[in-house]
């Protein structure tokens, strides 16, 4: 009996470590530590202009190294991991792992991570943006970059996103003293910009995705439409978003303890 128990337990130890694998080799074909990456120079990036914009580019070496530690880039690969793994298990998470292991999905993820990765420059987003705006209408690859886009509800979750770590920051500027506001002031200023980041978000998807996608024949992007809008397509998808909706919200919150402490310094 005592083997028959031994054996059970083993079985039971073993699974977890089999499904830990298996999420191992979905983060490596979805190329999440290069994600990561390039999500941490984004970062850098976004924290210079809030040094321009609330510091007078005073912030220097200081500044640099706070916003470097708070967009950690191992930190960005552990919280994704921590979204995907719940929601891509079993089925869904062998179909994932098959179609982007395939030559076209390692190509998709190549196309994907370099397209976010150009738009770090201002100057290929505003192309990226125009050129996007200049095709309403005329270029079948947009009815299908909408179907990717509904089946996945991106305008709504982002725009969901970005009203969350925009109340997370200004929370975070009331409680280092920087502002005197209640919850609901907060609440209020947050969702005053609801449209503005809803028309924003629009067009930078689809300029991101038309940017991303633009090498694809259509049967290539037809096929990564199907799966977008299929189970197991719509659960990594609902995965990301698990992952990066808290993550950002800390970072936001990070931010802004981050800039109230810089901005007091500079007051002293």
């Amino acid at each position: 009996m005592r083997r028959v128990v031994a054996a059970c337990l083993m079985v039971l130890i073993a699974l977890p470590v089999w499904a830990n694998a298996r999420h191992t080799v979905l983060m490596d074909v979805l190329e999440i530590r290069q994600l990561s990456g390039i999500l941490h120079t984004e970062g850098l990036n976004f924290g210079a202009t809030l040094d321009r914009e609330w510091l007078d580019g005073q912030g220097g070496a200081a500044w640099q190294q706070q916003v470097a530690r708070i967009y950690d880039a191992e930190r960005i690969h552990e919280a994704i991991r921590a979204g995907v793994e719940p929601a891509l298990q079993g089925d869904l998470l062998e179909e994932t792992i098959t179609f982007f292991a395939t030559d076209a999905g390692r190509r998709i993820i190549m196309l994907e991570n370099s397209a976010r990765a150009a738009l770090a420059d201002p100057d290929v987003e505003q192309a990226a943006r125009d050129r996007f705006a200049a095709l309403q209408g005329s270029d079948p690859r947009l009815a299908r970059i909408e179907r990717m886009i509904d089946a996945g509800d991106l305008i709504n979750r982002n725009v969901t996103s970005a009203l969350n770590s925009n109340y997370q920051f200004l929370r975070a500027l009331v409680d280092g003293g920087v502002y005197d506001m209640t919850d609901t002031e907060i609440l209020d200023d947050v969702m005053s910009e609801r449209e503005n980041i809803a028309l924003d978000t629009e067009a930078w998807l689809g300029a991101f995705m038309l940017l991303a996608y633009s090498p694809l024949d259509a049967d290539a992007l037809e096929t990564y439409v199907r799966f977008s809008e299929s189970s197991a397509g719509t659960a990594l998808n609902a995965g990301l978003f698990a992952g990066f909706d808290p993550l950002y919200e800390d970072i936001s919150y990070a931010l802004g303890r981050a800039m109230a402490l810089n901005m007091a310094a500079e007051e002293l």
